[in-house]
């Protein structure tokens, strides 16, 4: 089945096996090594990506079903070399531990982030449920989101405030 669709920004046309999981299509053909497989259920959410706008799964979707749509992996978030807010974010609060959720869990925020700019805590703690983490507790990963929101927040005043 020939494929066609956009990974991090970049035309990918591709001759793949109808039964690929993305997952595979992403880790073994476009050696995209940031997606992680930690369950193949769905349940741990190491291997999330965003498509379409949406954090999805990658092992519970075929690469075929992902035909004409756009993907976003950890890779894609990094331009020209500066890390994404989130992810510098998530540094920056000591939001990541062994590493091994991270990919996954900043995705999950990203895709939050790119559908609502000021989402509540409990927003926040919604987007990231499908993620596990045995590292961090959650709560710096909470504290990264709120911090980027803060940030904005902050720009936006001095922005916006008339000059006297």
């Amino acid at each position: 089945m020939i494929i066609n669709l956009t990974v991090n920004k970049k035309n990918i046309n591709m001759d793949i096996d109808p039964t690929k999981r993305l997952i595979d299509f992403l880790r073994d053909d476009l050696d995209l090594t940031g997606v992680k497989e930690g369950c193949s259920e769905g349940e741990c959410g190491a291997c999330t990506v965003i498509l379409d706008g949406d954090a999805v799964t990658s092992c519970t979707i075929l690469a075929g079903q992902a035909d004409g749509c756009e993907i976003i992996t950890i890779e894609g978030l990094t331009e020209n070399g500066e890390l994404d807010e989130i992810q510098s974010s998530f540094i920056e609060n000591g939001a990541i531990q062994c590493g091994f959720c991270t990919p996954g869990m900043i995705l999950s925020c990203k895709a939050l982030l790119m559908k609502n700019p000021n989402p509540t805590e409990y927003e926040i703690k919604r987007a990231i449920e499908g993620n596990l983490c045995r590292c961090t507790g959650y709560s710096k990963i909470v504290k990264a989101v709120k911090d980027i929101i803060g940030r904005e927040s902050r720009e936006c005043k001095n922005l916006c405030l008339p000059r006297v």
